[in-house]
């Protein structure tokens, strides 16, 4: 890659100030109920300590606080579990910038200090400089290893960088390798699997990838818009109106370049979305009055040979509402067989990396990435402002 990395900078006896992804899931007490962000960014953070680093100063968001101090959104919760996970003390202070935040940091006893929320401040979001400033003045350097919130010119990411010497951390050099230099010379045949539930949401990434793939199979809700375009019926399911004429644009390109867009041959359908529903299965004409919720059985084969051989997969969405287990199973046999396959497979953020850690098939896949909109966006091909800010090598 051609930016600079944290590995391409001496940090001893220096001060880190890194902007890390800490928008972890709380339940109602507090407590967090997934502890995956902070996990990933703990190569990061042991690194720079093994390097004699003299502090190390993390900055995150948590949440939508809209520029105001809310209780609910403290970074209390995850100073104890980072705490907890990295084995040594973590000073947590009550705000991320002032005179008190400069000495705290200056005379803290621990390495590793946990600023409060970024977004307890207007700054933060509207990328105000004298914030970028302030925050900077708390470190040497500057290390991003936030790859959810780089598709964001904010003060933490893109601001900060006018001010100090900026790399990657591990974990941003790792999805900038996979979703952006692996996808743009795969290793063929090369595959892409696209759900969700809108095909607005995919445009970019389809039109991106579909020059490189050798095969794009399509489901999850956006696949029904497509459906529609070919002249086929839909019943009740997902369908955007106003994106029918590009799904035909899309079809039709496809066919004339020999590329092939595998759309679903068979539905599970339900009369309404809930747990307990009675499910049906069809073809791809579904009938009035049903909604289809997830891809048939024989779908699910037809994926599976496109993928057999594949040596490059990438996936974003899924494939049926996942999240309820009788509309899981096209998802979760996908994932299963693309788990065994020997192939770089490389799994968008968002909806899809929750599937596959529901179906705890995290150490099968050769990288998970942790952004949603951020993945999409580079999945897209589109430069990301908290990337293209950091320092050239």
């Amino acid at each position: 890659m051609d930016k600079m990395t944290v590995k391409d900078i001496p940090l001893k006896d220096k001060k880190i100030i890194m902007r890390v992804d800490f928008n972890v899931p709380q339940d109602e007490q507090l407590n967090i109920t997934d502890d995956a962000r902070i996990q990933a960014s703990l190569p990061t953070i042991k690194y720079i300590l093994d390097k004699a680093a003299a502090k190390i100063v993390l900055m995150s968001h948590l949440g939508r606080p809209k520029g105001k101090v809310d209780e609910r959104y403290r970074l209390n919760s995850v100073a104890r579990k980072l705490e907890t996970l990295l084995g040594q003390p973590v000073k947590k202070l009550d705000d991320c910038i002032g005179k008190e935040v400069k000495e705290a940091v200056k005379t803290a006893k621990q390495k590793v200090i946990l600023l409060e929320n970024l977004r307890f401040h207007s700054g933060e979001e509207g990328n105000d400089q004298d914030f970028a400033r302030e925050l900077a003045s708390l470190g040497d350097i500057f290390i991003n290893d936030a790859f959810g919130t780089a598709h964001r010119a904010h003060a933490s990411t893109e601001g900060i960088t006018h001010h100090l010497k900026s790399a990657a951390g591990l974990l941003l050099e790792k999805e900038i390798r996979y979703l952006g230099e692996a996808l743009k010379s795969p290793e063929h045949p090369f595959v892409v699997i696209l759900g969700g539930v809108k095909v607005s949401d995919k445009i970019g990434v389809i039109k991106n990838l579909l020059p490189q793939c050798d095969c794009l199979l399509i489901g999850g809700g956006m696949a029904y818009t497509f459906l529609f375009a070919l002249g086929k019926k839909i019943g009740n399911s997902k369908l955007e109106k106003d994106k029918v004429d590009l799904a035909k644009e899309i079809l039709t390109a496809t066919d004339q370049s020999g590329r092939k867009i595998i759309l679903p041959v068979d539905n599970l359908v339900v009369d309404k979305i809930e747990p307990e529903a009675e499910t049906f299965l069809v073809t791809d004409e579904i009938p009035e009055g049903k909604i289809a919720v997830d891809i048939g059985p024989k779908t699910i084969r037809l994926f599976e040979e496109k993928l057999e051989g594949a040596k490059t997969v990438a996936w974003n969405g899924p494939l049926g509402i996942f999240e309820m287990d009788s509309f899981a199973y096209g998802t979760k046999q996908v994932a299963e067989f693309l788990a065994g396959l020997n192939a770089v497979k490389i799994i968008g953020g968002g909806d899809t990396a929750a599937a596959i850690t529901k179906f705890e098939l995290q150490g099968k896949m050769t990288h998970i990435s942790t952004g949603g909109g951020a993945s999409l966006e580079f999945m897209e091909g589109k430069s990301l402002p908290g990337i293209a800010a950091l320092t050239d090598k």
